[in-house]
């Protein structure tokens, strides 16, 4: 499938829309950037609210694909949760259907599968050993449960609009990981600039879920489906984990918050960092 020329970027003034704001202009997209907050030094940049339905049919109008990073990424009350992550992913959706965008690539999160027990034992571990993408949903927070919500969100708008999508259960993607748990689940910008490239280019995706992370010797999850669309991931956590586990320790399995994918979020409330 050949490259979409202008891409509509949500949430483009976030971490992780800073930092694909930098890297995807190399793959020659075109970027059309939209938040809820000014974004400095863009003075093109659309600020937009998500429950603001007729500001975002004009910014996907024109648009040959969607990456929808905006929304909420941490715990939160769930009426926040409501209004940002489920009525705003609705929003946008209705948007692309109307304007007749063909594709988006819908941020979706490891908290959407957060209460799946983690591989167990030494690293790396074998592919029998790993997460596989359909393992059932089990979201460990109300912030996992809107990314479960997006997910169906866009199966049903493949099934019945033709609506493409790339779900993207992201993992953390920060310039390093942070924490021993991180080095699991890091996805590098680099790699995360990939796989978003991947993810819009792939043929015939229909909504297809992956997993977002580099290729981590520590590695929890199965990325075979994110490999399909044509994802090679380059990086590692592993440089860092020496520094790491000397600070903070190994993971313990008697730990719930160490014995579960989501990390910290399965504790109520969450606690940082995860």
């Amino acid at each position: 499938m050949p490259a979409p020329r202008t891409v509509l970027l949500t949430g483009a003034a976030g971490g992780l829309g800073t930092l694909m704001r930098d890297l995807l202009p190399a793959f020659g997209y075109e970027l059309r950037l939209l938040d809820l907050r000014p974004i400095d030094g863009e003075p093109d940049a659309i600020t937009a609210d998500l429950a603001d339905r007729d500001a975002l049919r004009e910014a996907v109008r024109g648009v040959d694909a969607i990456i929808h990073l905006a929304g909420i990424s941490l715990e939160a009350p769930f009426e926040k949760i409501l209004a940002a992550n489920i009525e705003g992913t609705y929003n946008l959706y209705e948007a692309a259907r109307e304007e007749g965008v063909g594709r988006v690539v819908f941020a979706s999160s490891n908290h959407a599968v957060g209460f799946t027990p983690r591989p167990q034992g030494e690293p790396p571990f074998d592919k029998s050993a790993l997460i596989p993408i359909d393992t059932p949903r089990r979201p460990d927070t109300f912030y996992g449960l809107s990314k479960s919500f997006g997910e169906d969100l866009a199966q049903l708008y493949w099934d019945k609009h033709g609506l493409e999508t790339v779900s993207v259960r992201i993992g953390s993607c920060f310039p390093e990981p942070t924490s021993v748990r991180m080095l699991s689940v890091w996805m590098s910008p680099a790699d995360g600039a990939r796989l978003f490239h991947a993810a819009l280019t792939a043929e015939n995706v229909g909504h297809t879920v992956v997993y977002g992370s580099s290729a981590n010797t520590r590695l929890w999850w199965d990325l075979s489906t994110a490999r399909a669309l044509g994802y090679t991931p380059q990086d590692d956590s592993e440089p860092y984990a020496e520094k790491l586990i000397a600070e903070q320790g190994e993971l313990q399995p008697d730990n719930i918050a160490h014995a579960h994918l989501g990390g910290h979020f399965v504790n109520d409330p969450p606690i940082w960092p995860y």
